[in-house]
């Protein structure tokens, strides 16, 4: 079965690549294969992914002697195998009929992607675990400013990776000090260093790092900027898989943050996440910037069953969020595709004109909203069942703010059509729905309804049955009321929540500081160049022919001047001031360093 393991991740590795890489195999008749392939890979792979949860395999790595990894699937990661292959197939299946350019492009990244997380969630050491979440941060970066050509996407993928990478050094931290506490597998870095100062280390970087990768307080603002992505990027990196890494991280060292004492700080990082982020998602005026700032908020939910030892709760409120938060998105690119417009108001009574999505988001917002019997009612309680006092209350608040940003939704897919809305202010709309993405919405939709009727079978789950009842009755309550009175409230926004609490202005203020910096000290770097290349050729020859020197030595200086010249023109070329160049030669720095360490071991 370890060759099965191994097929998982590098099956969809390979064919993204394969994809990225058809106009030099292929030419332009490569195109039409696009479709097919990536959509059978992702099958192929959801087939693997069952295989692989089923048999629970594991994988040894040795790369040279002395320098090995491991890859297994255990109980934890196996629901996010199932959950990051179930999420790829459906948004592959919407990409590949979906209108626009650069289709094919768009599937290889997602296949290469979620590679990349098959990869995290199945590493069991740090080193592996990191080489996966490097990869999710390249591609989803890329995947985030796809329309190149368009400034503004470029820059939120900036935004998007320079703020994550900023949490990744975490990351880096936690498996240098992972090294030197005793071992970097997931499994024995608690028992081996657990009580002493690299543990602390070690956990203080983790943390920092899932925050990032998880959108949470104070690093939610990316994901505001990422959600000029396309939908697809939007569906599966900000609601299955690239933010749930951070989630699942924490719920996998539990046991670490328990013996340093780290875990209350991240319970109440999500619960202050759940509850800020659900004020900003309530005040949304366009689609996708709610589903954006609720997902910072669901995943806050997360991470309270990480510090409370949740466990169970928060991997059914990780699938159960993937679940949702897809089918919304997808539903939310449909009607970007078809009504050209992803603004609330113009989007009223958008179920109406399409009945079958509009079916479809009604399921997905009554889940997100936390009404029985979906996916989210009974995973939002699960992860909170954890917690007491004033942790639980924070929860609860988070809850009811879910309750009604869930509602908000669901008014505009039952309301009736606002006259005189404004459409196409994206682009121009198809005004049709196509088949695949009707397939898609539909799948999801079933997975979200099984989630929530499976969830509540399991006996294992810690939320007794009057809890649930009353967080179920509580939701349907809000969500009556929000319905009721949502047309009231049209243009009654605050402008620091459309805002973010300003996180959004403050990440892109230091990615703008961070790329201003940079470009001054590539400036001064020219500039240093340039002087040491003019100052021997401007003294050197003189003073040496004022003193007689001999010619050969002359020569020789010229020469030398001349070489240095030509490896200052070298030197200038990797400085192209493109972000992603730069971080290409960074890898391949860390490639060459880690092949001279293992050479001279």
């Amino acid at each position: 079965m370890s060759a099965v393991l191994a097929l998982l991740v590098a099956l969809p590795a390979v064919v993204g690549l394969v994809l990225l890489a058809l106009p030099v195999l292929a030419g332009t008749h490569g195109e039409r294969a696009a479709a097919p392939v990536s959509v059978g890979a992702a099958t192929a792979v959801l087939g693997l992914a069952v295989v692989t949860a089923l048999t629970r395999p594991e994988l040894d790595l040795v790369w040279v002697p002395g320098l090995s990894g491991r890859l297994a699937v255990d109980g934890l990661s196996a629901a996010l195998v199932l959950t990051v292959a179930g999420a790829a197939l459906p948004v592959l299946l919407w990409t590949v009929r979906s209108p626009g350019e650069g289709r094919r492009r768009l599937a290889g990244l997602l296949l290469v992607f979620t590679a990349a997380m098959l990869l995290v969630v199945t590493a069991t050491d740090l080193a592996l675990l990191l080489l996966g979440w490097e990869l999710v941060g390249l591609t989803s970066y890329a995947l985030i400013g796809h329309s190149w050509r368009e400034p503004a996407r470029v820059d939120a993928g900036i935004t998007a990776f320079l703020t994550t990478r900023l949490g990744d050094v975490g990351l880096y931290v936690a498996v240098g000090a992972a090294v030197a506490g005793g071992g970097v597998g997931l499994d024995h870095v608690a028992p081996t260093a657990g009580g002493s100062g690299w543990a602390q280390v070690a956990v203080a970087g983790i943390v920092v790092a899932a925050l990032g990768k998880s959108a949470q307080l104070p690093f939610s603002g990316w994901l505001s900027g990422a959600m000029l992505g396309p939908s697809p990027a939007s569906a599966l990196l900000h609601s299955a898989t690239m933010v749930a890494a951070g989630g699942y991280l924490l719920l996998r060292v539990h046991p670490l943050l328990e013996s340093t004492g780290w875990d209350t700080g991240v319970a109440w990082a999500g619960a202050a996440t759940a509850v800020v982020m659900g004020t900003v998602a309530l005040a949304q005026r366009d689609l996708k910037q709610l589903l954006a700032a609720s997902t910072c908020a669901q995943l806050g939910f997360v991470l309270v069953a990480a510090g409370t030892g949740a466990i169970t709760g928060g991997v059914l409120a990780l699938v159960a969020h993937a679940a949702t938060k897809s089918l919304l998105f997808l539903c939310a690119g449909s009607w970007l595709d078809a009504q050209g417009t992803k603004d609330l108001t113009a989007l009223r009574g958008v179920g109406r004109r399409y009945p079958a999505v509009g079916v479809a988001a009604a399921v997905g917002a009554l889940s997100l909203a936390g009404v029985p019997p979906l996916a989210l009612w009974v995973g939002k309680e699960a992860a909170l069942a954890g917690s007491t006092g004033a942790l639980y209350l924070a929860g609860l608040l988070g809850a009811v703010l879910s309750a009604a940003y869930g509602a908000r939704v669901l008014a505009v897919v039952l309301g009736p059509p606002a006259p005189g809305a404004e459409l196409d202010t994206e682009h121009r709309g198809t005004r049709h729905v196509g088949v695949p993405a009707l397939l898609a919405v539909a799948g999801l939709a079933a997975l979200t309804v099984a989630i929530g009727v499976v969830g509540l079978a399991r006996a294992d789950l810690r939320p007794a049955a009057g809890e649930l009842a009353v967080a179920g009755a509580l939701s349907v309550l809000v969500v009556a009321g929000v319905v009721l009175l949502d047309h009231r409230r049209a243009g009654r926004t605050a402008p620091v929540l459309l805002d973010w609490w300003g996180l959004r202005r403050l990440l892109d203020g230091v990615g703008a500081s961070t790329l201003r910096v940079a470009g001054a000290l590539a400036a001064a770097d020219d500039r240093l160049v340039a002087a040491s290349l003019a100052a021997p050729e401007a003294t050197g020859p003189a003073r040496f022919e004022t003193t007689g020197v001999e010619e050969p030595l002359l020569r020789g200086v010229a020469a030398l001047a001349t070489g240095t010249r030509r490896l200052g023109v070298v030197a200038r070329r990797p400085q192209t001031g493109l972000l992603h160049t730069y971080y290409a030669q960074a890898v391949l720095a860390l490639v060459v360093l880690a092949a001279t360490l293992v050479l001279v071991r």
